[in-house]
């Protein structure tokens, strides 16, 4: 690309409106723009950045055998209703009606119209195993669109199905594009975590994250400094210890006026947190239930949600505690609910629960004084707890989800009969897997972990111009010429070049070299008349000399060990 004559532009100032550095670097780099909140266009190098990335994800996925298709965007709602899906969604999904007044959505995920285009070849259990994929634009009326392309409302994703007739067939399939995933993201030199995952409205067997390191990230991570445990904390596993138990008490009902929350019953009994039952009350479904945890403890509405098959986790309304407690002082006590309490508190003694009675609460209280339902892993792990793999420390960093897998099992075979005849002519169903990974959030997490003050520093195998070429003078022919040469054979040799052939003052179009972020920058100014140019790479600080004869075999050099 020539800039001269090209559509190509850079921003000197900060954007107001973008709060992530992926977000400011990318509007002011002219590769995005924002038209509508959570809505971007993609300018020609912010375009060619995206298909450099689709390019790494289209040839792994090829090379892992699956097949590349592509789905519609407007999608019947009825497709959705088959599968019980549509009432998941909620208000993310965007909703019209055609002429006819037939409701249609604008598509916020496939996997309904994948296993619509399985029927068609799926007979028997011959006809498996196979995956296909594409790569298209999905739709989902985020209620916070923010930082740039991370969170968004219309955005271009990866999601491919993988098609098996049992689940030892799904294994080896997962094991294919977990290994291609790999794969994807060291070659887009992106630095992650894999993850164990909330399976979520996608359901199914397991899922896995892909996580891009990053102080913004919206998913907290567990990690071990001992081995290679990796949780998002919605899932972590929280290993309970065994307590020292103490000799048992017979519980006293007590006076603790206007102490209603664990702080103020911790310190007006003088206690620590960790000897009060945090009382939480929840509706699981349409269902009240009355979960117990440690006072020092938050509850994990996702661990929660599994315990409970499933169900929909919301906190209660406070006219529906008040219609058989007393808020502040709710307790297990001849309460007829059903109760969940955490593992931990089965390794407790003598600790103190509210009495259901305004101003009172039970100390002493044991397991023995009250009947609970179902005993679980429903907390938040937390850093004081130990690696549930090897014990050892823990820590906590920050993603970006940038990919996903999910063994689905049979969940949405079954609801849409997507099923096979096997060996023994009987009918079953098929077993799916699922896998996803979002185009534009690889962009942005590539931007926010390369990037100095002076703009982007983009990979070079997936910036939009590996080479840029600077024209000092345009009024030195010599040069221009020179320029223009080094330019046509570095494209011609399949070196994606781009001329900076403006005028302008060579301060501008350094800057403006730097602001975009590509690789390899090629100053040809007066060391022409010496046969030198110089030369540097966007993300070292020296540049060097290099004589003409020696230029091309240079930057071929530098393409090839990277």
């Amino acid at each position: 690309m020539k800039l001269k004559n090209s559509f190509f532009y850079t921003l000197r100032e900060n954007v107001k409106d973008e709060e992530s550095v992926s977000g400011n670097l990318l509007v002011r780099s002219g590769m995005i723009k924002k038209s509508s909140s959570g809505v971007y266009m993609l300018m020609p190098l912010g375009l060619k950045t995206i298909k450099n990335i689709e390019n790494v994800v289209r040839t792994e996925m090829n090379n892992a055998g699956s097949q590349e298709l592509l789905m519609p965007s407007l999608i019947h709602e009825e497709v959705y209703e088959k599968s019980g899906r549509t009432k998941s969604f909620g208000s993310s999904i965007f909703k019209l009606n055609d002429r006819y007044d037939k409701p249609y959505v604008l598509g916020p995920t496939h996997e309904e119209l994948f296993v619509l285009a399985a029927k068609e070849k799926i007979k028997s259990y011959k006809d498996m195993p196979f995956n296909i994929y594409q790569i298209q634009n999905k739709f989902r009326d985020e209620a916070r669109p923010r930082y740039g392309l991370i969170r968004v409302r219309e955005f271009t994703m990866k999601d491919a199905y993988s098609f098996d007739k049992d689940l030892e067939g799904l294994d080896k399939s997962y094991s294919k594009i977990y290994n291609a995933y790999k794969n994807i993201f060291n070659k887009l030199g992106i630095n992650y975590k894999i993850v164990k995952a909330d399976t979520g409205v996608m359901g199914g067997l397991l899922s896995e994250e892909f996580q891009a390191l990053s102080s913004i990230g919206e998913d907290r991570l567990i990690t071990c400094t001992s081995c290679d445990y990796a949780s998002n904390i919605e899932v972590a596993e929280c290993v309970t210890e065994k307590c020292i138990k103490e000799t048992l008490k017979p519980k006293e009902l007590v006076h603790t006026p206007k102490a209603k929350t664990i702080e103020e019953v911790s310190n007006y009994l003088n206690l620590p947190k960790s000897k009060l039952l945090k009382a939480v009350v929840v509706k699981a479904d349409e269902e009240l239930v009355l979960c117990l945890l440690r006072g020092d403890r938050e509850l994990n509405d996702v661990k929660l949600s599994k315990l409970l098959d499933n169900k929909e986790i919301t906190l209660a309304l406070p006219n529906e505690v008040d219609s058989f407690t007393c808020q502040g002082f709710i307790g297990p006590i001849d309460l007829n609910i059903k109760v969940v309490i955490d593992n931990e508190v089965l390794e407790m003694t003598n600790f103190v629960v509210g009495a259901n009675k305004e101003d009172y609460h039970y100390i002493n209280v044991n397991l023995n004084d009250f009947k609970y339902d179902i005993a679980g892993d429903i907390r938040f792990i937390t850093l004081d707890d130990v690696c549930p793999k090897c014990g050892g420390k823990l820590e906590s960093v920050k993603g970006i989800e940038i990919g996903n897998t999910f063994k689905l099992g049979t969940k949405y075979s079954t609801c849409l009969n997507l099923n096979y005849l096997d060996e023994s002519n009987k009918l079953k169903p098929v077993v799916m897997g699922s896998y996803g990974i979002g185009i534009g959030r690889c962009m942005a997490a590539i931007a926010e972990q390369n990037n100095d003050e002076k703009g982007l520093i983009w990979p070079i195998n997936i910036a939009p111009y590996k080479v840029a070429i600077v024209i000092i003078s345009t009024k030195d022919e010599n040069q221009v010429n020179y320029a223009t040469e080094l330019y046509n054979n570095l494209n011609n040799l399949g070196i994606d070049t781009l001329l900076d052939d403006r005028d302008e003052r060579p301060g501008i179009k350094f800057n403006d070299m730097d602001l975009i972020g590509l690789p390899i920058r090629i100053v040809v100014g007066k060391s022409l008349n010496e046969n030198l140019v110089e030369i540097k790479l966007r993300k070292d600080n020296e540049s060097k000399n290099i004589k003409l004869d020696e230029v091309i075999d240079y930057i071929k050099n530098i393409i090839d060990n990277n």
